[in-house]
């Protein structure tokens, strides 16, 4: 069921649909009046997801949650295998060093990367609605709204300027790690919650193995590729901008790391309540 905002957490959700209408009509300003049509993938992302939201609703489900959380898998998938094809596709074309240069990373833009963070783009808009749309969203300041709201910025100034696009591509491999999130959630709510079943335990290893190796050492390596190459960019917002996104996306990796962690201890013990509960049962 979706949630109902009112009060102070309504007024969060005005501001967020006001940035996003801003946003949309800065969007159409570039494509129209710019003549900067490569920006339609940026449209073609938000209207394909749009279009597979209204399929599973009619199809599968008309809980909220359950259809925004199965349009966000379809889109973490779709965006790793992309991600993945874009890193192998280079590596094989360039190498790994002339890859990872920061001339190459800065102001190249590997094949396919372009399109790639367009229909990432356009994904994230088509989330921030749905959120908006459906009240998936609690408290004064939403996390996932202000999340979507600072992706959103980044992504399209760089796509505007044509720079760090390789950059962002990188930050979009923790979308493998994504996967696991949204099938954990998805799980949930089928009623799969028995944690001593083999099928929930293999869930769990890869999803702290993709949360360590798919998104935390990526992110943290980024970080540190930004400091350290910071002599090398210009006197323009590229820096700071990036800087600041990374550190944000950090922040929330930890304290998404403190959530899964608390998450699963919490169905470890209920598993382990269930197994007494059973056994008291047996006995009886």
């Amino acid at each position: 069921m979706a949630r109902t905002g009112t009060g102070k957490n309504g007024a969060a959700g005005q501001f967020f649909l006001a940035t996003l209408l801003l946003w949309l009509v800065s969007v159409v300003f570039e494509i129209a009046f710019n003549q900067r049509t490569e920006l339609m993938w940026v449209i073609s992302g938000g209207c394909f997801f749009q279009l597979v939201n209204w399929f599973v609703r009619s199809c599968l489900s008309r809980d909220p949650l359950f259809v925004n959380t199965s349009v966000s898998l379809l889109h973490s998938i779709i965006t790793s295998a992309s991600v993945v094809f874009i890193l192998l596709n280079q590596c094989l074309a360039k190498g790994i060093d002339e890859m990872f240069d920061h001339s190459e990373l800065v102001g190249g833009t590997w094949k396919w990367a372009y399109p790639a963070l367009c229909f990432s783009c356009g994904y994230f808009a088509y989330d921030q609605w749905d959120m908006l749309q459906y009240r998936l969203y609690s408290g004064l300041i939403p996390s996932i709204l202000v999340h979507h709201l600072v992706l959103l910025v980044c992504f399209t100034l760089a796509l505007y300027r044509n720079v760090t696009i390789n950059y962002l591509i990188l930050t979009l491999i923790c979308e493998m790690h994504s996967i696991f999130l949204h099938v954990r959630k998805l799980r949930r709510m089928a009623g799969i919650r028995d944690s001593s079943t083999a099928l929930v335990k293999l869930e769990w290893v890869m999803n702290w193995t993709a949360f360590v190796f798919a998104r935390c050492i990526p992110h943290v390596l980024i970080t540190f590729k930004l400091i350290k190459d910071a002599h090398k960019f210009g006197r323009g917002v590229e820096w700071p901008l990036a800087l600041f996104g990374m550190l944000g996306m950090n922040i929330l990796n930890v304290g998404l790391g403190m959530d899964l962690f608390h998450a699963f201890r919490r169905e470890r013990s209920n598993g382990r309540n269930q197994e007494k509960s059973n056994h008291q049962n047996h006995v009886e």
